[in-house]
């Protein structure tokens, strides 16, 4: 009995996989940088709007919470803001370019 074992694509085909995935993940990338986040911390008291590329865009803080004597806990609410910003940006970042990798990790292309 013969095993019938999938042919094995040609190194050409392997190739032009890898080069349509890398444009995916460019144009994926390009899409995903041009996005933006909006995300709040302290019970909504602060907002932070982030690009795709981690920039910051704007940080709107309720002037209710401004206390010149406890600068200590606006200070914990903007850097919970601002680490969940990025936190938003990395994790949608990484579930998009899987959709495109297979999950697969592929250093040095995204």
């Amino acid at each position: 009995m013969r095993a019938n074992i999938p042919k094995a694509p040609s190194q050409s085909e392997m190739l032009r996989q890898v080069q349509k995935m890398q444009e995916d993940m460019q144009a994926k990338q390009a899409e995903l940088d041009a996005k933006e986040y909006e995300v709040s911390a302290g019970g909504g008291v602060v907002k932070v709007k982030i690009t795709g590329k981690k920039e910051i865009l704007n940080i709107d803080i309720d002037p209710e919470i401004v206390d010149p004597d406890d600068i200590e806990t606006l200070s914990d609410i903007l850097v919970a803001a601002v680490n969940e910003a990025i936190k938003k940006v990395d994790s949608t970042n990484d579930a998009e370019m899987g959709k495109i990798t297979g999950g697969l990790s592929m250093p040095g292309l995204f």
